[in-house]
């Protein structure tokens, strides 16, 4: 039988980012005995991978090393289908079981054309218990470019996001990579970065006037392609951003390298034995990679590459937005006439003397001019950065873009916060026999010294000491919250001023607060698990986290009724569901000591005098649904409206 011909698009990793548009053109032929199906096994778990050989031509490995010669009716099992773009060109192929084939389509013999297949139907696949878990109706090639990702980096709840998210994307059929810089810093931290191997993949950036080299490595984990852009400005002592001297002066060269290789991953990696192509959805996080949709649309497709991707702005913190003097544009490898993207103008009370003009680039202005979708971390944050007082000079822009705007609260980590598992506290338990909470309290107190008093409300803090966590609010209240029977128990570092009040706190009141300045993982734990309440009275909070962990804790939140706080937390009334209350905390507002106050003095009185109602709270957080999968769903919401509509274009 004659052999069927097919392309397919191989890119050199060699080449640079201005080479890859010509890359797209260059093709080499792969000849297989029935097409393309024969490259491809399937799994005992319903998945395809990649065979051995075919007819004794090596191809390539799959990853459990299965033998190449398979039964003939699995082979039968699949047939391939061709999408095409609306000229009627081959831009992709697709493997569809011919039992999950709907509709007219036609299951071809070998020597027949190929048809069109639809691929959004339903899909499911069995994991290896056999139990079913539901697949997203359409399937994208999805890039998360972030400068942080749990475990290899994180500072905050940005590599919490990007490193979960991604995974629970994968498990509902997405093809998932994450680009990420790999930190060296000679710390211990480095033992993240073990299992990663060298791709042997070098690619030639064009920017800061000038071309640098960027290598790549890789970890295929969880079902997603761990990336990571190499760089010897990426290793160096400190976190991500700066050391104890301060932010690094050479942020903008360091994440203008990784916006850069971003862009070109999907295209050079052969991952699994295929890159991603271009038809790729990146989701970009905050500043650090708001690059990539301005280079999509002033690099790229110009010249006909990416035409069909989309991109998503996730705005974490926008706060921090990548400002640089208006002289740096030059060092983007933007084309001179997409500045006014970039433009940002200092108002004039914010200039440094008469003769300064303001002018500045923005980084994260120009995503959010150039991304096809708006994305922050809670619908409240959402609505707040329109507003004067929350949008840090971006509130105009982004309600020019309301319509595109949108807020998803995030996941967490149940599988590491589950109290019924949780390796770091005294005592396991579950909103079945949430009692046993009490024995966590109890080694907390025993841990940090305080007198034993398992009767005694306890108040938590962990976050950072700083002024947006509403630290100065907690010490201007502290007196009066020590005059009552409690105990205060906070985890935190930042502001050195901070730090020394901590210690002078505890020594003024030996009894009733102690004060850990640092971080600590297995601390954080104890403290969500032994409190009985989590103070959280943030000036701001885009969504928030350890409100989310003390709810699934069964520790009961009182927070600013801010952003995501305002979305988790809802207020407690004893009155609702026919006396039997409804709520999971106290939200209070304005941002006041009085304010504060009264909610603590309420969550203390509760907790102390109406024991049916705290534990009604306590089961209500404990059942919340805080799961990945679940703000995975609404992403997927998300890129279908990305899809709609057509990608940006100047």
């Amino acid at each position: 039988m004659e052999s069927l011909p097919m392309t397919m698009k191989f890119l050199s990793c060699q080449s640079s980012s201005s080479s890859a548009v010509v890359a797209k053109f260059n093709h080499s032929r792969v000849f297989g005995q029935v097409g393309f199906a024969p490259l491809w096994r399937r799994s005992g778990r319903g998945c395809l991978s990649l065979r051995t050989s075919v007819s004794g031509d090596r191809i390539g490995g799959s990853q459990d090393g299965s033998s190449a010669v398979e039964d003939e009716k699995e082979k039968k099992d699949l047939i391939l289908g061709t999408e095409r773009d609306d000229s009627g060109s081959v831009i992709g192929f697709r493997l569809i079981p011919q039992s999950g084939i709907t509709g007219d389509v036609e299951v071809s013999g070998i020597n027949d054309s190929f048809k069109d297949i639809t691929t959004n139907s339903m899909e499911e696949a069995e994991d290896i218990e056999g139990e079913e878990k539901a697949q997203a109706i359409v399937t994208h090639n999805i890039v998360f470019v972030t400068s942080e990702a749990a475990p290899y980096s994180k500072t905050g709840g940005l590599g919490d996001v990007c490193g979960s998210l991604p995974i629970a994307l994968a498990a509902r059929g997405h093809r998932v990579m994450v680009v990420s810089p790999r930190y060296l810093n000679g710390t211990a931290a480095d033992k993240n970065f073990a299992n990663v191997v060298d791709l042997d993949c070098c690619i030639k950036i064009y920017c800061f006037e000038g071309v640098q080299e960027v290598g790549f490595f890789h970890e295929y984990r969880g079902g997603v392609d761990w990336v990571f852009v190499d760089h010897p400005s990426y290793h160096r002592p400190g976190n991500p951003y700066g050391d104890k001297h301060g932010a690094f002066g050479d942020n903008q060269f360091r994440f203008t390298l990784l916006a850069h290789a971003a862009c070109e991953a999907p295209l050079v990696l052969p991952l699994g034995g295929f890159t991603y192509g271009e038809k790729c959805l990146f989701l970009v996080n905050d500043w650090h990679s708001s690059l990539v949709p301005v280079l999509l649309a002033g690099k790229y497709r110009p010249y006909g590459v990416y035409k069909d991707a989309r991109s998503i702005l996730v705005i974490h913190n926008l706060s921090h937005q990548g400002v640089e003097p208006a002289v740096t544009y030059k060092n983007l490898g933007l084309p001179p006439e997409w500045y006014e993207a970039v433009e940002w103008v200092f108002p004039t009370w914010a200039r440094a003397h008469a003769l300064d003009t303001g002018q500045a680039v923005n980084l994260l202005k120009g995503a959010i001019v150039t991304a096809d979708r708006l994305l922050t971390v809670s619908q409240g944050y959402a609505w707040e950065i329109t507003t004067i007082e929350g949008g840090y000079g971006l509130h105009g822009l982004l309600s020019s873009r309301k319509s595109v705007l949108n807020g998803i609260t995030n996941g967490i980590d149940v599988a590491e916060w589950d109290p019924s598992s949780d390796e770091h506290i005294a005592c396991n338990y579950s909103v079945e026999n949430f009692h046993d909470k009490v024995q966590c309290k109890i080694a907390l107190q025993k841990e940090l010294g305080l007198p034993i008093r398992p009767d005694c409300p306890l108040i938590g803090f962990i976050g950072r000491l700083d002024y947006q966590k509403g630290i100065d609010l907690i010490r201007l209240a502290t007196p009066e919250i020590m005059e009552d029977d409690v105990q205060f128990v906070m985890l935190g570092s930042g502001v050195p001023q901070y730090e020394d009040w901590m210690r002078a706190t505890e020594s003024a009141y030996k009894d009733k607060f102690r004060g850990w300045v640092g971080f600590s993982v297995p601390i954080s734990h104890k403290i969500t698990a032994g409190c009985d309440i989590l103070l959280m009275p943030s000036r701001f909070e885009p969504c928030g986290l350890n409100q989310l962990y003390a709810m699934r804790y069964g520790t009961v939140p009182v927070v600013h009724a801010t952003g995501g706080l305002k979305d988790t937390v809802k207020n407690f009334n004893p009155y609702a569901e026919e006396g039997s209350g409804e709520g999971t905390g106290w939200a209070f507002f304005p941002l006041t000591k009085e304010s504060m106050l009264a909610a603590l003095k309420n969550a203390v009185l509760t907790y102390r005098d109406h024991k049916s109602s705290w534990e009604g709270l306590m089961k209500r957080g404990m059942q919340r649904d805080s799961t990945w999968e679940n703000a995975a769903i609404r992403y997927e919401q998300v890129f279908e409206w990305a899809c709609f509509d057509p990608p940006y274009v100047s």
